[in-house]
């Protein structure tokens, strides 16, 4: 009876350690965004590819790919904002850029974080 009560609750206790992860891994991805504009986020994405696997089957995973892909967009509108700033013409374009990316970026952690907590899936 047990052995039975632990096998039904294991896809729950799963998905639970698997959202806490996660949870985490929102708040580290937060706290490089806040402290050095995301220049430390790849320590969480590191984290996100290794473990997106383990949640494969849950809503958690789809949070594993939101924050990549919030990754390197967010990294795709640093870099081309850091061109433009390059051509010293285009300074005006790159700070509206990376104001844009910045509120996105933030949009996006907020957004997932609802959403785990929430226990919901992301697009």
């Amino acid at each position: 009876m047990t052995q039975q009560t632990i096998t039904d609750n294991y896809p729950d206790i799963r998905t639970q350690q698997a959202k806490n992860l996660a949870w985490w891994l929102y708040l580290i991805h937060g706290a490089s965004f806040v402290f050095s504009l995301g220049a430390f986020s790849f320590i969480p994405l590191i984290i996100n590819y290794v473990k997106q696997g383990e949640s494969a089957g849950t809503f958690v995973h789809s949070h594993h790919s939101w924050q990549i892909r919030s990754f390197w967009w967010y990294l795709f509108w640093m870099v081309l904002g850091g061109v433009l700033w390059i051509t010293l013409i285009g300074i005006p374009g790159a700070l509206l850029v990376w104001g844009v990316a910045w509120l996105w970026k933030a949009y996006r952690l907020l957004r997932g974080f609802i959403d785990l907590n929430n226990n919901q899936a992301v697009p």
